[in-house]
């Protein structure tokens, strides 16, 4: 079975920094893509950036140039760095894998659980 878990989310002022960590529970073999979801109270889950297998990364026009997806070289997390943090990013943020394989267990649509980020002062 495979397992993400987000962690990395908490309270932080506007214009600082938060990294978000998307662990998988081993080796990511093989994925299609991998997303980081956001989701506001009383707003509908939002794609705010993604990664490929080939290393393209997509973002959602309100964080460019804030927020940077990347993988760790040991391909078993995925990671969402986020600066210049704004009230307005306040939101659960989950990760989201596409046709992943880890070991023997392909997930065609995974989810963590989700961090909570808080930007207020």
């Amino acid at each position: 079975q495979v397992q993400l878990v987000e962690s990395g989310g908490g309270l932080v002022q506007p214009g600082g920094s938060l990294r978000l960590s998307c662990a998988a529970s081993g080796i990511i073999s093989s994925f299609n893509r991998v997303n980081w979801y956001r989701q506001a109270p009383g707003k509908e889950r939002e794609l705010v950036a993604t990664i490929t297998s080939a290393g393209s990364t997509n973002y959602v026009d309100s964080v460019k140039g804030r927020f940077t997806i990347s993988r760790n070289n040991a391909k078993t997390t995925v990671y969402l760095q986020m600066n210049s943090l704004k009230p307005e990013d306040t939101a659960v943020y989950y990760c989201n894998g596409k046709d992943l394989i880890v070991g023997l267990f392909l997930c065609k649509d995974c989810w963590g659980q989700g961090t909570q980020v808080t930007v207020s002062s």
